[in-house]
């Protein structure tokens, strides 16, 4: 009998302390089953490779987007990489007009990799567009950005005047029988062939920024017309830095695509389905740049329009005389509509002049 409220009283505390254990053990488990979920929802930290503890080295290489072309940038030679347009017949027209921009900086290129215009200055090579001005009539902001200094290469002044721009203007006329016309343009430094069979890669720099001048340029033209299921027709062009005469017609300088991205480093146009067809653009259109004479009335045109004074339009219409190219109906009657304003102008400044 002595031993019944003993065996109770550890009977009480057994199952007590049974309850309270087995109480706070699955405490324990839904407390370490929800650590063990939570862990397992979150994501496992990054493991990072010593190489990329404090970085790796930046290029620059990054594409920036503008309103009408696109660029990747070349930090060492101050030059872009590559520059993509795409025309359309809408861009092409416009009143934007060059006079009112100016070459500068990019604001986006640190000034420690950035061209300057004082590296241009006495240099003997020009300010070239890789995404030309006229590419951009439709907006005055576009027109602007395509002056910024991360799209010029520099570029010899007859081939920029001249071969260069009969390019350019071929490129725009393509809106006439395309819908869309991408076109991927840049800078090439290509390897000299020694006597001795060995190659070397050498190029001239300007300026205090060390820009570097291309051996070549190039372009790269893809043009779609709707319905879009019809092939595509592409070109790829290299074009080097020096004067090319009018008797040079675009074909010559023609090489396979597989040729300009070995030469570059560079893929174009990595979505276009290779397996498909895709036409060639001198044998689908004609490559046929513009003719000498009809070059001159183009320039004879822009001239125009810039001109600032009677005397600078009486001796634009002089030099088409003693070159025996005859005006155009366009040039006639742009002609004859800045003498009427610029005749005005005058009058008012000479009005103004009297009464002061």
């Amino acid at each position: 009998m002595s031993g019944r409220p003993f065996y109770r009283f550890i009977n009480r505390r057994f199952w007590g302390g049974f309850a309270l254990g087995s109480a706070l053990s699955t405490s324990s488990c839904l407390a370490a089953l929800y650590l063990y979920d939570r862990k397992r929802s979150e994501p496992e930290p990054v493991r990072r490779s010593p190489f990329e503890e404090y970085g790796f080295p930046e290029s620059g290489a990054e594409v920036r987007q503008y309103i009408s072309h696109a660029l990747s940038y070349d930090q060492a030679k101050k030059t872009p990489r590559w520059v993509i347009e795409h025309l359309t017949k809408d861009k092409t027209v416009g009143i934007a007009d060059r006079k009112h921009c100016r070459f500068k900086p990019d604001p986006s290129i640190p000034e420690i990799f950035s061209a300057s215009n004082e590296d241009y200055l006495h240099s003997g090579w020009s300010r070239g567009h890789m995404a030309p001005a006229g590419d951009s009539k439709y907006s005055t902001e576009a027109m602007a950005e395509t002056f910024y200094l991360s799209n010029i290469v520099p570029q010899n002044y007859e081939n920029n005047a001249g071969f260069w721009n009969r390019f350019e203007m071929y490129c725009r006329d393509l809106t006439q029988r395309f819908d869309d016309v991408w076109i991927v343009s840049g800078p090439l430094i290509l390897p000299t062939q020694h006597e001795d069979g060995k190659k070397s890669v050498t190029y001239q720099v300007i300026g205090k920024d060390d820009v570097a001048v291309p051996t070549h340029l190039y372009k790269v033209i893809l043009a779609r017309r709707k319905p879009s299921g019809e092939a595509l027709a592409e070109g790829a062009f290299i074009v080097p830095n020096t004067p090319i005469s009018f008797q040079h017609q675009l074909p010559e300088y023609q090489v396979p695509l597989e040729t300009l991205e070995k030469l570059s480093g560079l893929v174009f146009f990595p979505q276009v389905d290779k397996s498909k067809e895709v036409k060639n653009i001198c044998e689908v259109d004609t490559c046929k740049l513009i003719e000498l004479e009809e070059f001159k009335l183009y320039i004879a045109g822009r001239n125009m329009k810039n001109a600032r004074n009677l005397q600078k339009v009486e001796k634009i219409m002089s030099e088409l005389n003693k070159a025996n190219i005859k005006p155009d109906k366009y040039l006639v009657e742009l002609y004859e509509q800045k003498k009427k304003e610029l005749e005005s102008s005058e009058t008012a400044t000479v009005r103004e002049e009297r009464r002061g």
